[in-house]
């Protein structure tokens, strides 16, 4: 973990919570150790960071090439673990190095739907995790974020206080047999796995 890593994540705990209320439930279900998928919803530019501070190591995000352009901050985002991926999101060198720093027994934050919701609802999943668990058959962790759409919603200049919570669920293992000649309805199927998993997580658990 780079200092510039530690820093923002322990800045970045310290602002939700004070600002968000921010809790994580049952952060004990987060393997710390080994390959990892961090598969949570998708509301708000919050979530990437909102998901990483839930494990005690550095993970890895995805985000656009032009942010590393940011004058001040883009030049840090390599140290806080970036992978830069192209605008349109179809970028399978940023998956390749996916699937490299999961086989390396690195932990990365992938979002199933593929983009922000519009009304802070689940969207479909989209193939591009399943095709990185069939890849890697790593354990993918589901994660919930509850309160992020309306902190900080898709189309708003500004934050608004309200509380944050991010529920860990169970680690879903897969299997060859899950995987077995992959095509792109076999990735599908595979998010889809994961999404209904988030779903079935709730705040009150």
């Amino acid at each position: 973990m780079t200092f510039t890593y530690w820093f923002f994540a322990n800045l970045t705990r310290l602002l939700a919570r004070i600002f968000f209320g921010y809790r994580i439930l049952h952060r004990e279900r987060l393997p710390e150790t080994g390959g990892l998928i961090l598969a949570a919803n998708h509301q708000s530019y919050f979530d990437p960071p909102l998901v990483g501070i839930c494990s005690h190591r550095a993970v890895h995000y995805l985000a656009r090439k032009n942010l590393l352009e940011m004058p001040l901050l883009g030049p840090l985002l390599p140290d806080m673990n970036v992978i830069p991926v192209d605008r349109d999101g179809n970028d399978m060198s940023a998956l390749k190095t996916v699937i490299k720093k999961i086989k390396s027994g690195e932990g990365v934050v992938l979002f199933p739907e593929g983009t922000r919701s519009i009304d802070g609802q689940l969207q479909p999943a989209q193939p591009g995790i399943g095709l990185v668990i069939a890849k890697t058959l790593a354990p993918v962790v589901p994660m919930r974020i509850f309160g992020s759409f309306e902190a900080f919603p898709r189309g708003s200049k500004t934050p608004r206080l309200h509380p944050i919570r991010v529920v860990v669920g169970e680690p879903i293992h897969f299997t060859a047999e899950d995987v077995a000649n992959a095509d792109r309805e076999t990735y599908q199927r595979l998010s889809q796995r994961v999404m209904d998993a988030i779903a079935q997580l709730s705040p009150d658990a």
